[in-house]
């Protein structure tokens, strides 16, 4: 399975990015999909899922900012954020969930 995040970028707080990843190698419309963040020092968290049903779960601490989408033609998982603080500043990675190996993710810093 290929996992590839991407969007993560420098924006000021209260600002919003979007984040895509394109999932290959596996059938991604029946997959449950999950976003984490790792921050540095931190553990590996998840902030969302989404399932193949397209119901969603997110951490109490992006409840109501961040929202999860996927679009199955495009074998893509998305994280709109908004509202964007500084301790959302993380390397942002997508996985399935149970997880394989993980790749690369998206730094997202939240800066003025």
């Amino acid at each position: 399975v290929q996992l590839q995040a991407s969007g993560g970028g420098l924006v000021q707080p209260g600002g919003s990015l979007r984040l895509s990843c394109v999932v290959s190698g596996t059938t991604f419309s029946i997959q449950m999909m999950g976003w984490y963040r790792q921050a540095p020092g931190k553990q590996r968290e998840l902030v969302a899922v989404i399932s193949r049903t397209q119901s969603t779960n997110y951490a109490d601490s992006v409840k109501g900012r961040f929202t999860v989408s996927r679009d199955n033609s495009k074998n893509t998982v998305y994280l709109q954020m908004n509202n964007l603080k500084p301790e959302d500043s993380a390397v942002y990675y997508c996985n399935t969930m149970p997880n394989y190996p993980w790749a690369q993710g998206t730094q997202v810093t939240v800066s003025s």
